[in-house]
């Protein structure tokens, strides 16, 4: 008797692989075959009634003919190579267009900048303190070539606490008093920052009073230069210096004691070189020669120290455009510039401290700054009004020197006069 299944012979048998196999080939490989099951049979149709038809089974596929329906048994292929292709775990994501992520990103990264940008700006344009108004100044001489801007240094004690008071030297007297007067010129020839000693001899000429408005006529009363801003502030100020040199000023700055201290702590300290030890009891400096990063209170002893120099108010005045020069030089660092948590401080402390006239930008300001920057780096002049000498403690200037420089200014040309 047969013991293998019906159909299936010894013959059969003796040509299979695998155990008890008498072949040394395999058997080819059996189909297996899939099922798909057909829409059931109609009533009262097919071998017995009522019993649904059974699936058919041809060579791996079901019946109906579906060709799509084999999913890859016959080929071996049962996962992967699909749709998707690839490396054979399902459909594949497309590579990324790395082109179209660095422009979005770019495109990002400018709109970003763009609205921070346009935000500084207006945030900066409100903390100006524009409260000079030129147009009450007088039979003003006419402009010339190029920018000249007023730089006033004021002894205000406005914003300091009485320990601060006591800490930088300033004294307690009230109102405000000029300390310091620059006239800095920008043009096609490089800056050029001189000096007007705030004992210069002038005459208080004919002017319309700030708050009254009232016009005083000129008594060809002779003063001291500081005097013309105690009188009548810095409308009065700039009315004298065009009276006097017959240079029109653009713009006019002013910073107190307050605020210039501010701005040297929040650049972190200005970096300048001290041509010799300065001790002065009166404006609290005690600095030793050499190159140094001067804090804020020792910065404001340092450009108001006058009794410990030999030259008193002028050498003075040169260590004030010195040191001026290095400041806006530290600030003009992309350490500065770059840097929010420094730039952001500094444009604070200097804003909130700074008056300026009525129609002072801060694209004027920013030339301003950039412009000492280059005094300090050689690319333009530092001086003293020219001197001819003194008269009962007044400086008098120059005449022939001042109308020669003026004229220089006034052309935009390159300044060959010399001062003190």
């Amino acid at each position: 008797m047969n013991d293998w299944p019906e159909a299936w012979s010894d013959d059969n048998r003796g040509r299979r692989y695998g155990r008890g196999s008498a072949s040394a080939q395999p058997e080819s490989p059996r189909v297996m075959r899939q099922v798909r099951r057909g829409q059931p049979a109609p009533p009262g149709q097919g071998a017995y009634s009522g019993v649904p038809q059974q699936p058919q089974y041809v060579d791996g596929r079901g019946s109906g003919g579906y060709d799509d329906y084999d999913s890859g048994y016959n080929t071996g292929q049962v996962y992967g190579g699909g749709r998707g292709g690839g490396d054979g775990y399902g459909p594949q994501r497309p590579a990324p267009d790395w082109r179209r992520r660095i422009k979005w990103t770019a495109i990002t990264l400018v709109t970003v900048l763009f609205v921070t940008t346009v935000a500084t700006y207006f945030w900066a344009d409100s903390k100006l303190n524009r409260e000079v108004d030129l147009s009450k100044v007088i039979e003003r001489p006419e402009k010339g070539e190029g920018t000249n801007y007023l730089i006033v240094g004021s002894d205000s004690r406005e914003g300091l606490s009485d320990e601060d008071k006591k800490r930088l030297r300033t004294g307690s007297s009230e109102g405000k008093r000029t300390d310091s007067m620059m006239i800095l010129h920008t043009g096609d020839n490089g800056p050029t920052l001189i000096s007007l000693p705030r004992d210069s001899n002038v005459e208080i000429p004919s002017f319309k009073g700030s708050e009254s408005g009232k016009t005083y006529q000129g008594t060809g009363r002779q003063v001291k230069l500081n005097a013309a801003y105690a009188e009548d502030g810095p409308e009065l100020l700039v009315r004298t210096v065009e009276f006097n040199t017959g240079l029109h000023i653009d713009h006019y700055v002013e910073i107190g004691f307050a605020g210039f201290a501010n701005i040297v702590d929040a650049v972190g300290g200005v970096e300048i070189d001290i041509l010799q030890d300065i001790k002065d009891t009166k404006s609290g400096a005690d600095l030793k020669k050499g190159k140094q990063t001067l804090s804020g209170e020792e910065a404001l002893a340092f450009v108001r120290t006058r009794y410990a120099l030999a030259g008193s108010d002028l050498d003075r005045t040169k260590n004030q455009q010195k040191f001026l020069s290095a400041l806006a030089n530290q600030v003009a660092t992309p350490g500065t510039v770059l840097n929010p948590f420094r730039l952001y401080p500094t444009m604070g402390a200097g804003l909130d401290s700074l008056i300026v006239d009525k129609e002072m930008g801060l694209f004027d300001l920013a030339d301003m700054f950039w412009s000492m920057k280059g005094v300090s780096g050689g690319e333009g002049t530092s001086m003293n009004m020219p001197l001819a000498g003194s008269s009962g403690g007044n400086l008098l200037w120059d005449k022939d020197k001042v109308k020669q420089l003026v004229n220089q200014l006034n052309n935009d040309e390159k300044v060959t006069v010399t001062g003190d």
